[in-house]
């Protein structure tokens, strides 16, 4: 497609849409068929709309500064869609521009042959990421699992992978599988679900985009037969809370069906606390149960280790200003816990924060270095962690940005580390982030070796992409990847 004159901008505007069109279907066919998953510096673009995938594009001009558009990453995506691929994930993106500067050094240079050469080691390769689909069950669902049930279906392509078998749940009284649904199908935060929902009622389960999910009714972990569904090895989510340590959530092991246990909160005594990203090396194939630690300490995490590395922490502050949560009260009423009590859409509620100390636990060099606190505000979701270091080594504001800048781009923790510019940033921004934060450059302040930065972070959906990426990686599965030390976003 030709390129409209530079002053031509609606016409330009339509000639973008209309290749991010033609994009969607080889994406899916890509997907379904073979596989493969595409990205555009660490986002997907897997069952994304065309205005997501035009964003996604922009975001990248802005931040990566460079020159890619829809004119330059369509016509790549067609030639490596000619390839004999094995499943893989190609960061589309990082594939474009590496071609635009061969293109550069030799305008006569084809094209297919270029986009070949950079994908050979994915080209007629036996691979398989996993051995066989992981049947996956959530136990609970509240607001993270729902969206980790999002999540999981929209990764769901060919089925070769993860397999949502079952949602278990107590029953709450009449019509409760259709409640549970609409909670689904509806979110007043995140927005509609984006597919179509079944409800069948007589075998109590929920096809959901094509996939069937057993909702089992049941009071504890370990009186159910997943088996009897035909499910078997089963990774067990539990997103209730309520049991946190290896005696409790050893319970689901008792169940029939169910081979591991991940939890989706901070584990108590010796559980292993995962941050996807920094410390899932950690995780040894013969471990039952690990923890996914809590939304702020994923969100904090990558960057204080970051920082720790290049420029060493001393000690520091973590204040997260933090959105009301289910915990708290709607109205004044009595609390167990000092504070919470007090209406949350209408208080700044000052409460305790274990997320500091529990970084220790990811990265155990700044064990002792942290101290917390947390203020619960008025907004129904997304959070920013305030970090106030003394660091080893004087710095500045530019240098330390452009570290995280880089550390956003080209980095295997571009799926943990966002980066904005934008001085008009606020809280509601970054609903539906898949980020575990998002560095807020224009609020850097650095004087020598004090240093204070924000991160935003969508405590739900950041978090919940988190989860599943543990679920990937507890699970086993491992691609082939473009570039080859990339780890891709889900």
């Amino acid at each position: 497609m030709e390129r409209p004159s530079v002053d031509d901008y609606f016409g330009d505007w339509k000639a973008r849409e209309a290749l991010a069109q033609e994009m969607l279907p080889i994406m899916g066919k890509l997907e379904n068929e073979k596989g493969v998953q595409i990205f555009l510096y660490g986002r997907t673009l897997n069952n994304r709309s065309v205005a997501n995938i035009m964003k996604s594009h922009r975001r990248v001009r802005e931040v990566a500064r460079n020159e890619l558009s829809e004119f330059e990453s369509n016509p790549i995506l067609k030639s490596l869609a000619k390839l004999d691929l094995c499943p893989a994930q190609i960061d589309l993106g990082k594939l474009t521009v590496k071609c635009m500067e061969a293109m550069e050094k030799d305008a006569d240079v084809d094209l297919d042959a270029l986009v070949a050469e950079e994908l050979a080691h994915l080209v007629g390769v036996n691979y398989k990421p996993i051995n066989k689909p992981t049947d996956v069950i959530l136990y609970g669902f509240g607001r993270i699992g729902r969206l980790v049930m999002r999540l999981l279906l929209d990764q769901t392509g060919n089925g070769e992978l993860m397999r949502l078998r079952a949602i278990v749940v107590r029953k709450a009284g009449e019509g409760d599988l259709e409640k549970r649904v609409n909670l689904l199908r509806k979110d007043s935060v995140h927005g509609s679900f984006s597919g179509t929902v079944r409800v069948d009622e007589e075998n109590n389960r929920i096809i959901a985009n094509g996939n069937i999910v057993q909702i089992i009714y049941a009071d504890s972990p370990d009186s159910i037969d997943y088996a009897q569904y035909g499910i078997e090895d089963a990774l067990v989510i539990d997103n209730t809370g309520k049991w946190r340590d290896e005696e409790g959530l050893g319970l689901h092991l008792k169940s029939k069906g169910v081979s591991k246990v991940m939890l989706t909160a901070p584990g108590k005594g010796d559980l292993k606390n995962i941050v996807m990203g920094i410390n899932d090396d950690t995780i040894e194939p013969g471990d039952k149960i690990i923890s996914a630690a809590s939304c702020t300490t994923n969100a904090i995490a990558p960057v204080l280790k970051l920082i720790h590395d290049k420029y060493g922490i001393v000690h520091g502050h973590v204040e997260t200003v933090h959105a009301y949560t289910n915990d708290q009260n709607l109205i004044d009423n009595f609390h167990k816990a000092d504070r919470r009590g007090r209406s949350a859409p209408l208080n700044m509620v000052l409460t305790e924060t274990g997320a500091a100390k529990a970084v220790s636990k990811a990265v155990p060099e700044l064990e002792g270095k942290l101290t917390g606190n947390a203020v619960r505000v008025p907004v129904a979701n997304v959070s920013v962690a305030i970090l106030n270091l003394t660091l080893l080594t004087k710095s500045s504001a530019d240098e330390i940005n452009e570290y995280l800048r880089e550390i956003a781009l080209h980095s295997p923790l571009q799926n943990q580390i966002g980066y904005t510019e934008s001085p008009d940033a606020v809280s509601s921004d970054f609903i539906g982030s898949r980020e575990a934060c998002t560095v807020d450059a224009t609020a850097t302040k650095v004087n020598g070796k004090n240093m204070i930065l924000y991160l935003w972070y969508d405590n739900e959906f950041g978090y919940s992409a988190q989860v599943v990426r543990m679920v990937n990686r507890m699970a086993g599965v491992k691609f082939l990847t473009y570039p080859e030390k990339d780890s891709m976003a889900n």
